[in-house]
């Protein structure tokens, strides 16, 4: 091809692609909302022309770079069901403008959720106070559902900055739930996903029953996991039930995360935990903090739970859990079913875990039952080291002190468990419960009385081990200690 031809080609496709890269911008609008001072007749696009309720915003399709601004110190109620996608170059956006409150929007418990949407993509939600409180508790009321169905890939959903709050759901689990945020992928036609989902830096409490939870797809015969999902920065308060659950992911990321002033409100045998993947491969859980977690069955800072293969924790810190630290499980009874493939490769590595498993009455099972490890059913290839134990005593002398404990779930007992290398300290006799376990391997710990137990700050527990051969020059206990350091 000639030189000059070739040029002119260059040329002619880099003033295309700028022409379609600010086309969508050009052609972008920002829409205000006002319900103090606007008026829906109005066409929505200056702050003196605002539109007043959140109607006018669900009749509008908005287009790619478009933004939607809601004043600050406003209120509305009802739903807020934007249409409308943008693309990866021009996302369409929510947030607030002007100085004061968050604006708020209230579901009054009318529809599922306050926030709802439904199969659009590349929208960014921000700065939103979000409550759904109705009358009387309704199973699967949320505050915001991000919901695709029959879409295929469905990119960059992005929440932040919000707080939600008293939203009234059920507290049991088998009756439906309800929580904060739930998103779900699902379909019959078309394999749907989320790709770029992002739930950051949000504040939720007092719902019921859970914070962040999620529906996808379960079945390996029809495996397609969402992509690209991180969870990162939120602050979680009084909230009884599970705290962050993600389902049918592929390299989920989780870290930042606080849970914390659990609730003793669900009936006796809900299970509940703190941060927990089902049904995801190759999570990443690290640089959490959970506390207070108080459900009637579990009730554990973390779990790694069934058909999930290479789930890893580190960095983390757990205490006053009453169920204990960390749940490992796999259901025996629908072991090798689409939906339970196993519970392999679980990694639990460098976390703190201080007065963990302190439940002060019996749980369903008829014993104060709340091991700083459970171990249950056919999980396989677990791998447990490096961790830092502190058990004081319990409040009441029939409380359980077991540091790990296997049992069986459907008859089935955990294989390959490696439990090495840990450091734990524990005022009085604190058991491993090795029955029915195959392959375990238990080695190299360092298991004393030994310690100052009435110190909790966990800086300062960390500084006292530092020096322990099992730390000592080991850059990875350092990456534990400054994220303690930096927590408090």
């Amino acid at each position: 091809m000639n030189s000059n031809i070739m040029l002119t080609f260059n040329k002619q496709t880099f003033i295309t692609l700028l022409f379609l890269l600010f086309s969508t911008s050009l052609f972008a609008e920002t829409y205000y909302v006002n319900s103090k001072k606007g008026n829906d007749k109005n066409n929505g696009t200056s702050k003196k022309t605002a539109w007043k309720t959140l109607w006018k915003v669900n009749q509008q399709e908005f287009k790619p770079g478009d933004q939607i601004l809601f004043a600050s110190g406003t209120s509305y109620t009802g739903q807020l069901m934007p249409k409308g996608s943008g693309t990866e170059e021009a996302v369409i956006k929510i947030d607030r403008y002007g100085k004061g409150e968050k604006p708020q929007i209230d579901g009054q418990g009318l529809k599922e959720s306050t926030v709802y949407l439904y199969n659009v993509e590349y929208w960014e939600v921000r700065n939103l106070k979000v409550t759904n409180k109705g009358g009387e508790a309704k199973a699967k009321r949320r505050g915001v559902v991000v919901r695709a169905e029959d879409f295929g890939d469905c990119h960059h959903i992005v929440l932040e900055g919000l707080e939600i709050f008293d939203v009234n759901g059920v507290l049991e689990k088998k009756k439906g739930g309800g929580s904060a945020i739930l998103w779900q992928n699902k379909g019959k036609v078309k394999k749907t996903r989320f790709i770029n989902l992002q739930i950051l830096n949000n504040y939720m409490h007092h719902c019921e029953r859970n914070a962040i939870n999620s529906k996808g797809n379960i079945q390996r015969t029809n495996w397609h996991p969402s992509l690209g999902v991180v969870i990162r920065g939120n602050l979680i308060e009084n909230i009884p039930g599970d705290g962050i659950v993600p389902i049918g992911c592929d390299g989920a990321l989780i870290e930042y995360n606080i849970i914390r002033k659990g609730i003793d409100s669900m009936p006796m045998g809900d299970a509940a935990a703190g941060i927990w993947p089902w049904s995801s491969d190759n999570t990443l859980v690290q640089f959490n903090s959970v506390s207070d977690h108080r459900a009637k069955w579990d009730g554990q800072g973390y779990d790694s739970d069934f058909n999930c293969f290479n789930t890893t924790f580190q960095y983390n810190l757990s205490f006053d859990n009453w169920g204990g630290f960390i749940l490992i499980c796999n259901n025996g009874f629908t072991l090798g079913e689409p939906m339970n493939k196993g519970t392999e490769n679980s990694i639990v590595k460098y976390n703190l875990s201080i007065n963990d498993g302190i439940r002060p009455y019996k749980a369903h099972n008829k014993r104060f039952f709340a091991p700083t490890f459970h171990i249950t059913g056919p999980v396989n290839n677990t791998s447990i080291h490096h961790n830092i134990v502190i058990i004081p005593d319990k409040e009441k002398a029939e409380m359980e002190n077991h540091v790990v404990e296997f049992q069986d779930w459907g008859k089935r007992f955990p294989t390959k468990t490696i439990f090495e290398n840990n450091l734990v300290r524990n005022q009085s006799e604190a058991k491993i419960l090795e029955k029915g376990a195959k392959g375990f391997v238990n080695q190299n710990n360092d298991i004393q009385k030994e310690f100052d137990y009435s110190e909790r700050n966990p800086q300062k527990i960390l500084e006292q081990l530092q020096n322990n051969p099992l730390f000592e020059n080991d850059k990875e206990f350092m990456k534990l200690y400054e994220f303690v350091k930096g927590f408090f």
